[in-house]
């Protein structure tokens, strides 16, 4: 995900002076590093229409990441996602429970989502797109994540972040996600389209 071309800076010159955006700028070597995902201040959520009239929105509390940034190369970047599956929360303990077990996600047998990425291409100012492979219950197919670039900086302890928000639309029944049920007005309990989200910010290593 070595796809950004912003850095916001302070005016060193002038006391008080807020955070600024530069212009975009052909060299982005200094964002090349290692990053780590810090979960404290990230977000990978989901959402799916449920029977047929509203949507629910759930998220997953434990997971790792980690990115190679090329600023110079944007498109040798890499990112790697790795979830829990047993943290999966959408607000009601019961449905947890359920989406845990072998109609849906069958935790206990694999307990792990993964994403990884294999090509990466910048659309706009601040807009890329991100191909990789997603591996739910054991099965992997690729996956196209469009990205908003939201800048990089240096927070209060000195860490160096980047941070971007991500979407991307599935069919779950691609990856084995099947259960559903019969509504008896017509349709079905739960969609098959599921939108995921990704809001990140990832700190670089020293």
């Amino acid at each position: 995900m070595g796809l950004f071309n912003r850095t916001k800076t302070t005016d060193a010159g002038t006391a008080g002076t807020a955070v600024t955006t530069a212009p975009a700028a052909s060299d982005l070597s200094h964002l090349t590093g290692e990053y780590t995902v810090d979960p404290t201040h990230s977000e990978i959520g989901f959402s799916v229409r449920h029977a047929m009239v509203t949507t629910v929105r759930g998220q997953f509390a434990e997971y790792e990441g980690a990115l190679h940034l090329d600023g110079s190369n944007p498109h040798l970047s890499t990112a790697e996602l790795v979830i829990k599956v047993a943290s999966i929360d959408t607000n009601q303990a019961q449905r947890d429970e359920h989406l845990r077990t072998g109609d849906f996600f069958d935790a206990p047998a694999f307990p792990e989502i993964t994403f990884r990425s294999t090509d990466a291409e910048r659309l706009g100012e601040d807009s890329y797109r991100m191909t990789g492979d997603l591996t739910i219950k054991g099965t992997t197919r690729p996956v196209t994540l469009d990205l908003a670039y939201n800048g990089s900086a240096k927070d209060l302890y000195g860490n160096e972040r980047v941070g971007f928000e991500g979407t991307a639309k599935i069919d779950r029944t691609d990856w084995g996600l099947n259960y559903n049920a019969a509504l008896e007005t017509g349709g079905v309990l739960i969609g098959e389209q599921v939108k995921l989200r990704f809001d990140i910010s990832a700190i670089k290593g020293a």
